[in-house]
């Protein structure tokens, strides 16, 4: 298996294309990539990777809140 393209993101369009097409940060970015994924990682529920994308995401309104 190729790690830099895992099973895990072989869509029509993978994360990484989103990320970089709307040109997201680091914390916008895992909530894509959590969201996309979710339930489809080895060993991984969606309920983990949702949880996961949540996580970033309060991160990042968190962030937008203190800068305000």
């Amino acid at each position: 298996m190729d790690k830099s393209n895992p099973q895990h993101y072989k869509k029509v369009i993978t994360p990484i294309e989103v990320i970089e097409m709307y040109n997201l940060n680091f914390s916008l970015g895992n909530v894509i990539k959590y969201v996309l994924r979710a339930g489809l990682k080895d060993g991984e529920t969606d309920l983990d990777d949702l949880s996961k994308a949540v996580w970033y995401l309060n991160r990042e309104i968190e962030y937008r809140k203190s800068t305000k």
